[in-house]
């Protein structure tokens, strides 16, 4: 399923999808559980009680229910400390609650029909990715830029070339930076930062 067909299918639902919410991992595309989220929200999947199969201080397992019309899906959900699901430092460990996310997430993608699709809390892998040196280059070449403009003309003469020589998600994330986090902070024109 290609990003165009992810996001067809969300707007089928009127539901809304940014970029920064599918990325590719190895072969396997991932969707945040935000967008997920939003998804059975505007979808209208209803989820039924939960059913609690294993429960222990460091690992949960519960089945989910849900149901989209007539349709009704069911998926297992399970947290296993520092097998499936890792916790660093002090960060106290919410097996349940993760277990509820993947299961969750799992009825929303089987209703929806994404199928191949994988949730962000499938695995500690899609969360976090180590920024490539191109993205980390392409980074610091937008930050030489004084002002909107001038980052603007940079992203538009780049764009082509970086989306050819990047993956997906480093495309994204790039884009992310550059409209969210760098251009916010830049002047219009330099007359305006004289001012």
């Amino acid at each position: 399923m290609t990003r165009k067909d992810i996001k067809a299918l969300f707007g089928k639902f009127g539901a809304s999808i940014s970029e920064d919410d599918v990325w590719q991992v190895q072969s396997a595309t991932v969707i945040k559980h935000k967008a997920l989220e939003r998804l059975a929200a505007a979808a209208g999947i209803e989820f039924k009680s939960p059913h609690i199969i294993r429960s222990d201080r460091d690992e949960a397992v519960i089945l989910v229910t849900g149901a989209l019309g007539e349709r009704s899906e069911w998926s297992i959900g399970e947290a296993l400390v520092n097998v499936n699901y890792r916790v660093s430092g002090k960060q106290a460990a919410y097996v349940y609650a993760m277990a509820e996310k993947r299961a969750k997430d799992r009825v929303i993608i089987k209703l929806a029909g994404l199928h191949g699709i994988f949730s962000e809390d499938e695995a500690d892998d899609f969360k976090a990715r180590p920024e490539s040196a191109m993205l980390k280059t392409a980074k610091e070449a937008a930050q030489l830029a004084t002002t909107k403009s001038e980052l603007r003309d940079w992203f538009t003469s780049q764009k082509d070339g970086l989306r050819a020589a990047m993956d997906e998600a480093d495309y994204a994330e790039l884009r992310r930076f550059v409209v969210d986090e760098l251009a916010p902070k830049l002047p219009e024109s330099n007359q305006e930062e004289a001012a």
